[in-house]
């Protein structure tokens, strides 16, 4: 190790005079050339982080396809014989891989381990002392049976990042009960808010709060790495759908509590902003805005309706929302006398946020969804060409790698019990056998 100097847990460069800590230092020089399959030769900003990835369904799942997307190596367990819950969530299927999984699962080696078995639990062990993250969503406390919790994994890997995705969070009145996003919305408030004026409650089209969650949890992950920069430990994460939720509720959240504002449904209006919903054309519907008084006089000018701007009932935010129904009104007879084409046209560079509500077909073929590169194409082996939607953010110095293909179940159990684990071919054959592995 030429050109470093020892002192205790830490190094320090000869050359530029930086104390780097040893995990650091152990990765750079004990980093694994990784032979498998479609492995992107392009280094990403987590190349060389390994996570191990022991979550179901879609929060966890989200969350290691984000680090995945950013270069760590993730490795997927799942049961055999049955793998992750949404293998078979379906129909759609595409061959005879079910849709639900295809979408956040990308970027992933599949490892097949009967976690239940001691000989499985053994194998887990190993892995986490080989991997930088462990990401599991298991009701609190199922690990810590299998002797997989954090406590018990900590001695061995004291560098392991442990982040656990619950419905309620480790410990409380709620810690047992199963988390699953639509139950878990109505709990903390989400479907409350969610629905048309009057109307009955409605969950929201995709489940937002397993997918914030995730988000989150990607979160506090890449701040967990940062601080084990300087610590060289790791620690737990306790990331929970309901905490996510309620402080997702934001400002109609902070309404109730500064002003005691009880929340109500508005459809897609909203309770502060008058104009900013969906409104009625002669052949569907447009969405639009004005986030400030500019914006409403901008507005006015594009309809036509200059008048409504100096009509002091108008003029300001606060008094628009208080007539919110008569000017509504007005609104919804003018938009109502053309298409929505005529409408997009015409708000066209005026400076307003406006748009139309698109059906998945108009998304995909949407001029700034194609030119984010927002559709991925990838050759799966056993559904084909499969297409899903990309990673949304986009880094100037990682150019977007073709990803890999979601796997199969088990697909790369061989490749990481030799290459990562060292086992023996004649090791492997007997744990399958034993039906620890698939």
């Amino acid at each position: 190790m030429l050109g470093w100097r020892i002192a205790s847990s830490k190094f320090i460069c000869v050359e530029c005079r930086k104390w780097i800590s040893l995990g650091v230092i152990r990765r750079t020089f004990s980093q694994k050339s990784d032979t498998s399959e479609n492995v992107s030769k392009i280094s990403g900003p987590l190349s060389g982080y390994r996570i191990l990835d022991l979550s179901r369904v879609l929060a966890g799942p989200y969350c290691t396809m984000i680090l995945g997307d950013l270069g760590a190596e993730v490795i997927k367990v799942e049961r055999p014989g049955f793998g992750d819950d949404t293998r078979s969530w379906g129909p759609p299927f595409k061959g005879p891989e079910a849709v639900y999984f295809l979408t956040v699962n990308r970027n992933k080696k599949s490892v097949a381990v009967d976690i239940k078995s001691k000989k499985g639990q053994a194998i887990i062990r190993q892995l986490a002392g080989e991997c930088d993250v462990l990401v599991e969503n298991y009701i609190p406390g199922k690990l810590d049976e299998y002797n997989l919790g954090y406590q018990q994994l900590k001695t061995d890997a004291p560098r392991l990042i442990y982040c656990s995705i619950s419905g309620y969070g480790q410990t409380g009145p709620y810690a047992k009960r199963a988390g699953y996003d639509v139950i878990v919305s109505g709990v903390a408030g989400l479907m409350h808010i969610t629905g048309p004026k009057d109307g009955e409650p409605c969950k929201v089209g995709v489940a937002m709060t397993d997918l914030s969650t995730g988000l989150y949890a990607h979160g506090a992950i890449m701040a967990a790495i940062l601080q084990r920069q300087t610590t060289g430990q790791g620690q737990h994460i306790d990331c929970d759908l309901f905490s996510t939720q309620v402080a997702s509720l934001v400002n109609i959240g902070s309404n109730y509590l500064n002003k005691g504002m009880e929340a109500t449904r508005h459809g897609t209006a909203h309770p502060s902003i008058v104009p900013y919903q969906a409104f009625q054309t002669k052949d569907s519907y447009i969405l639009v805005g004005a986030g400030n008084d500019g914006q409403f006089k901008i507005l006015c000018k594009v309809l036509n309706l200059e008048h409504l701007h100096d009509d002091e009932k108008y003029s300001t935010n606060k008094a628009r929302v208080a007539n919110r129904e008569e000017l509504l009104g007005i609104l919804t007879n003018m938009f109502s006398s053309n298409s929505t084409q005529y409408w997009l046209n015409l708000l066209e560079d005026s400076g307003i946020p406006y748009g139309p509500i698109n059906n998945m077909e108009a998304v995909f073929n949407d001029p700034q969804a194609l030119h984010n590169n927002l559709l991925q194409e990838i050759v799966h082996p056993t559904a084909g060409n499969i297409r899903i939607p990309g990673p949304p953010v986009r880094l100037s110095d990682f150019p977007r790698p073709c990803p890999t293909a979601p796997p199969t179940l088990g697909q790369h159990t061989d490749h990481v019990m030799k290459d990562i684990l060292k086992l023996e071919t004649d090791e492997i054959e007997q744990l399958r056998r034993e039906h620890v592995i698939q």
